[in-house]
């Protein structure tokens, strides 16, 4: 017991008696500070990426002033809270920081944050006082609402004016919200306490943030001055993003937000426990948690949601008390007890989903055309290493629906890609061999340089037929792998706009593969080998999801910054420069490698030639397609502005011509429609230009 104790002891002098940090955080104030479990994780995160990561990251001073800029950027973007004087007082910390990430030393960069923290509140108090202010709205001024290229403010006094415009537009937003009905004098005190809330909630979340979420946000910018695709996530993060990746959940099945401190139902999941119980409705309120049948209550009015939620989910099979106070009903009312069994529950709205379309051609013939939308590229990994035969993954889905086509006799399928970021590697192969013959899907080069061809891993065939993809500006990573396969067997055309041009292949690891035993009997030691805020289930030291490795098609090439092109191309108000992995400064270059050994399926040049022929002419005369070039002009030019009218004879006649020219573009889709003007409130308009035209171009691939 001695020896123990002596161990403890000379531990915890390890720890109290390290290198002194370059920033002295005060021990006593109410300023955040980095948990031991911060700096253990942060100097590992440092060794990986100088050691795994595929782009070798030395921490050095050019280093620390990329995630120096960053951090600032993170932290305040529209340099709305910072002063000129404050940027130059931080400037001492610009060419130190990953050094001191090695050493474990978080210092710096939780000063920063403090420091934002304190000017956030600070400003949104003085916004608070403007809120009762005299506000003159004849005077002709502007607002900058955003500008990342502007110039630190000189002062205090610049800052200030910035948030009593800010205060004065916000009002300006609310009082044109009022109606001819209302009383103004009352519609401004009503206004004024909407604004004073909204503001006081910030303030509160502002207060509850802490040291974990100061440490993603430090985390994140290291990570991001390395590589756009490499992060670390903290225990709660990982957690969400693993149930992202498996669509599936743990917990009651609700979707939760915070009204009024209060954690408020905003959605019941359909399937999960609440739904089948039916005790719980939206807009109740949870104000307590009890875990267990016997547990006692715990009160959660005020807590943060994250916190509350990590109270509420749990693994399946086990049992969570709810005090819950009905919608409606006053908080003084007495509140009903819920008790539920979690369960596994699958997230539908985001799994592949299916319609079938009926479209006529030039000469009168009718074609049915399978569209499936695929939001994400998902797989329940624990699921598929316990051997579940029930794993759900994309794959998986997907052959269900082509199955389901097959039998409705449908005449060609079209796999919509659209605004999916990617996902699992595998089950970007998977689904490509649903489509091809046995034969090479991706090259993939990890950090050794060497080359792993994955081959489609059957030759069953899913569907024969004639196939297009839609993709776009946001169709990343695994939609990549596909959408390149699929072009490069001549298996089917390419409909859309260019993809991200993301190229690089990731590998999700648990943090506990790298905290050495040593280091874990120094958090024991020290109070920290627990985190009280880390959710049931979630990874204890969080997760790293690095890059290992880079992806090529089986031509050689990468997608690397240059996406895969469509063969039938739609303008896009989406530049790569702006929005693709081309924005990103610290992204890795494009190159090629040699390619691979593949056998077509087919040559589909002559149909895609007879595609764009037909594609020019119909949008010659196409109204929908002059709106989609209106669009685009109007989102280039609106995404220019930064400034905002503070008068309000200018700023309500600009709102009435935007929204004459909405109303007026509405009735002119409703009329392609053939809905009329009288029916257009009423009625629900789908315009989508580049899912209508791929659609009747898919004919000629199906004759």
């Amino acid at each position: 017991m001695f020896r123990n104790f002596l161990i403890s002891l000379c531990l915890i002098s390890v720890i109290a008696c390290g290198s002194k940090p370059r920033v002295d955080l005060d021990e006593d104030s109410l300023a955040l500070k980095p948990r031991a479990q911060h700096e253990v994780i942060a100097k590992e995160v440092a060794n990986i990426l100088e050691t795994y990561s595929y782009k070798k990251a030395p921490m050095n001073d050019s280093l620390s002033s990329i995630i120096y800029d960053n951090l600032l950027k993170a932290l305040d973007p529209s340099k709305a809270y910072f002063t000129k004087d404050d940027i130059e007082s931080f400037e001492q910390y610009r060419n130190h920081i990953s050094q001191d990430f090695k050493k474990g030393d978080l210092s710096a960069p939780y000063y920063l944050f403090n420091m934002f923290s304190d000017r956030y509140i600070e400003n949104m108090e003085f916004a608070i006082s403007q809120i009762d202010v005299p506000h003159d709205y004849s005077i002709d001024e502007e607002y900058v609402s955003f500008n990342e290229d502007a110039e630190w403010m000189e002062n205090d006094d610049l800052i200030k004016d910035h948030w009593r415009k800010r205060v004065k537009y916000d009002l300006l937003n609310l009082k044109l919200t009022t109606t001819e009905e209302e009383d103004e004098k009352e519609a401004d005190e009503k206004h004024k306490e909407i604004l004073r809330k909204r503001y006081e909630n910030l303030i509160s979340q502002m207060k509850k943030t802490n040291a974990n979420d100061a440490f993603q946000i430090i985390m994140s910018a290291f990570t991001d001055a390395v590589d756009p695709h490499t992060t670390y996530y903290n225990p709660s993060f990982a957690q969400r993003f693993n149930e992202s990746m498996s669509n599936t959940l743990e917990g009651i099945g609700a979707s939760l937000m915070i009204e009024n401190e209060m954690v408020t139902i905003k959605e019941v999941i359909a399937g999960g426990p609440a739904f089948k119980d039916k005790s719980l409705e939206i807009n109740d309120r949870i104000i307590g948690v009890a875990q267990g049948e016997d547990g006692e209550f715990e009160d959660i009015i005020g807590w943060r949601l994250d916190a509350a939620v990590a109270k509420i989910k749990g693994p399946k099979g086990t049992v969570v008390k709810l005090k819950v106070l009905p919608a409606g009903q006053e908080v003084a009312a007495n509140p009903k007890i819920v008790s539920l069994t979690r369960e596994k529950i699958v997230l539908e709205q985001e799994s592949a989903q299916k319609e079938i379309k009926t479209i006529q051609d030039a000469s009168g013939n009718d074609y049915r055309i399978g569209v499936i939308k695929l939001p994400k590229f998902y797989m329940d990994f624990d699921a598929y290493r316990k051997k579940d035969p029930n794993y759900k993954s994309t794959s998986r889905d997907v052959k269900l629906i082509l199955d389901t086509l097959k039998n409705e006799q449908v005449d060609a399928v079209v796999l919509d890609l659209r605004n999916n970021g990617g996902g699992s590697l595998h089950e970007a192969i998977e689904l490509t061999s649903l489509f091809i013959d046995r034969g090479p899907v991706v090259q993939v080069r990890d950090i050794a340089n060497r080359v792993q061809i994955e081959q489609s891993p059957t030759a069953e065939v899913a569907w024969e037929g004639p196939l297009g993809v839609i993709t776009n500006r946001f169709s990343a990573s695994a939609s990549e792998i596909f959408a390149g396969a699929i072009q490069d067997y001549g298996r089917g055309v390419i409909f859309g706009s260019t993809t991200f041009g993301k190229g690089t292949v990731q590998s999700a690891v648990d943090m506990s593969r790298f905290i050495s035993n040593t280091s874990r009997l120094m958090l024991k030691a020290a109070g920290e080998d627990k985190d009280p805020d880390t959710p049931s289930g979630a990874p204890e030291f969080g997760q790293i999801n690095i890059t290992m490795a880079k992806f090529y098609r089986v031509t050689g090439s990468s997608t690397q910054h240059r996406g895969v092109m469509p063969d039938i191309e739609f303008p896009t108000q989406y530049s790569a420069e702006e929005f693709g992995e081309s924005s990103e400064p610290a992204a890795l270059p494009w190159d090629k490698i040699a390619a691979t050994k593949f056998n077509k399926s087919g040559d589909l040049s002559s149909e895609i030639e007879a595609m764009k022929k037909l594609h020019e002419e119909r949008m010659k005369n196409s109204v929908a397609y002059d709106y989609l070039l209106d669009d685009i002009k109007e989102f280039n030019k609106n995404n220019k502005i930064i400034e905002v009218y503070l008068q309000e004879s200018k700023l309500k006649a600009e709102r009435e011509k935007i929204q004459e020219k909405n109303k007026q573009r509405k009735i002119n889709l409703a009329a392609l429609k053939g809905i009329s003007p009288e029916n257009v409130d009423d009625a629900k308009i789908d315009f989508d230009l580049v899912l209508d035209e791929t659609l009747h171009l898919m004919p000629l691939l199906a004759k």
